[in-house]
């Protein structure tokens, strides 16, 4: 406040002295001058003060702009003739005046263009192209799931997740069915939703985006993910499937689980449940703590019951994992056999 005051009396005292320097001794000249500086001085506050408001940018390349548009201005007059000559046309008046103040102008308006739309532009398609890879569309299935939560909640999901409208409308419609269970899996992927929304370290965005011409969700998640450039995020082992056809990527969330699981290898001995008989005659299926179905070969004797039993081999495909076994009874039964011979 007081410098703007130094400043305002700094102004006067130049008019003052501007005016007697003109007035030739004549003093009634003084106020005058001593007005027009403070009115001038008053004017550049205000104008100061309106640029405080001004983002730095826009204030910068507006004075670049206005600074090179009276170079430009300049030379124009005096390439012309304009400046420096002595006589002065009505014609010449006009033309130096719309030089003198249209050029700047037009200079100061596209400064003040350019810090607005082109870098603004600039920072915005940067920030799109730090983006790209990073945004995940989440499909219903791995919403319901929820494991997708945990893993948000470790911090190896980074990014923006994007939920299309589709997909919400499809989780509402399985909310409300009349189907108990299906209703309580599409209660469980709304509060899913909820907790991700929840979360400080994850983005989530509901988009708008739809295909009314394409009936299928899935179809319509492939489309939004070739039109985003987004990864989808699924567990849906057909939706895995066909986004790869298309040339989408996809972040399958039991490639993820099957990868983090313990390596089992052929020939090692593990002991499982018989929970129930297999496909094949004889089989028994037993479920390792993971999850992971173990297939038991010759082992409807055992259901029910805990056995030995020995890897033969490992499938592991999107679905899941499968371990085939047989009795290490067995095994070492036929082996001795063996040996006899």
């Amino acid at each position: 406040m007081v410098l703007r005051a130094m400043f305002l009396v700094v102004g006067m005292v130049l008019g003052m002295s501007l005016g007697w320097s003109l007035s030739d001794g004549q003093t009634d000249i003084l106020g005058i001058g001593a007005v027009i500086g403070v009115v001038v001085g008053a004017s550049i506050l205000a104008v100061e003060q309106r640029l405080q408001t001004v983002p730095l940018s826009v204030a910068l390349w507006g004075g670049v702009g206005l600074v090179l548009s009276l170079l430009i201005a300049g030379l124009i007059g005096l390439l012309t003739g304009l400046v420096g000559s002595s006589q002065h046309s009505v014609f010449s008046l006009l033309a130096t005046l719309l030089i003198f103040l249209g050029v700047p102008y037009w200079g100061l308006s596209m400064g003040i263009r350019f810090a607005k739309e082109g870098l603004d532009g600039y920072d915005q398609a940067s920030e799109r192209a730090g983006q790209v890879g990073k945004m995940k569309l989440l499909d219903t299935s791995v919403i319901i799931d929820g494991r997708i939560a945990d893993l948000c909640e470790t911090g190896f999901i980074e990014g923006t997740l994007i939920v299309p409208h589709f997909i919400l409308q499809e989780l509402q419609n399985i909310s409300d069915s009349s189907d108990g269970l299906k209703r309580a899996r599409g209660r469980r992927g709304l509060d899913i939703l909820n907790v991700l929304q929840k979360m400080s370290n994850i983005d989530v965005k509901l988009v708008e985006d739809d295909f009314p011409h394409v009936k299928e969700v899935d179809t319509k998640l492939i489309e939004l993910g070739k039109q985003m450039d987004a990864k989808v995020l699924t567990n849906d082992f057909n939706l895995n499937k066909v986004a790869g056809i298309q040339g989408v990527e996809v972040l399958n969330i039991n490639d993820l689980c099957n990868a983090l699981k313990p390596v089992v290898l052929p020939g090692e001995t593990i002991r499982v449940f018989v929970l129930k008989e297999g496909k094949e005659v004889g089989q028994g299926v037993a479920y390792l703590d993971d999850g992971t179905m173990v297939v038991v070969d010759h082992a409807k004797p055992w259901i029910g019951k805990n056995a030995d039993v020995i890897v033969t081999s490992v499938l592991q495909t999107s679905a899941g994992r499968m371990i085939f076994t047989r009795l290490k009874e067995e095994t070492e039964r036929e082996e001795l056999s063996l040996a006899r011979v």
